[in-house]
């Protein structure tokens, strides 16, 4: 006779359904890891289910591969790139600032977080914002953080320009954007 142990180790979880729940636990479904990839790629960037299903569409309709497409997109959203160019700390810190107006698109102050940019805008901060003791740690700060080569920044002014589009070599999140294309040609 053995000894009762409460911590016995057992290959299958505790309770009335625990050895049954074994056989339900294999591989994952196809569209799980798809639907999971896909919401992998929403938080990251911080979009709601409708823009991003707007993004995948936009990006359907671009010559080229849509996963591509898709990231592209994703990636010169105006809160990124704000975020690439190391004046937030976060794409969330980075929202806020253009939220709050602090951010200027070609000359024009800019709310939208969700604004796209092009190959030749200028960013730059607002002029009563340059003041504020955030940017100005924040210039201190700037000349130890690497931009992406599709970015230029200048550290002084703190003004930047968009050079051209990323490729997806430039992108370094990790998203197998395929699993997130298959997921929407089920529909």
């Amino acid at each position: 006779m053995t000894p009762k142990c409460s911590f016995e180790r057992r290959s299958y979880p505790p309770g009335e359904h625990g050895r049954d729940a074994q056989f339900r636990r294999g591989r994952a479904s196809d569209y799980l890891l798809q639907l999971r990839e896909k919401q992998k790629a929403r938080r990251i960037y911080g979009v709601y289910e409708r823009q991003f299903s707007r993004y995948f569409k936009r990006a359907t309709q671009r010559v080229g591969l849509t996963g591509t497409n898709l990231l592209v997109i994703l990636e010169t959203r105006l809160d990124n790139v704000i975020y690439r160019l190391g004046f937030g700390d976060s794409r969330a810190q980075a929202r806020q600032l253009v939220a709050h107006g602090h951010i200027m698109l070609n000359g024009r102050k800019t709310k939208a977080p969700s604004a796209l940019v092009t190959p030749g805008d200028e960013i730059s901060i607002r002029p009563q914002s340059i003041g504020l003791s955030y940017f100005k740690t924040l210039r201190e700060d700037i000349d130890d953080r690497q931009v992406p080569r599709w970015l230029s920044l200048d550290t002084n002014s703190l003004t930047a320009k968009v050079l051209n589009l990323p490729a997806r070599e430039d992108i370094d999140v990790t998203i197998n954007e395929q699993l997130v294309v298959e997921y929407y040609s089920r529909r």
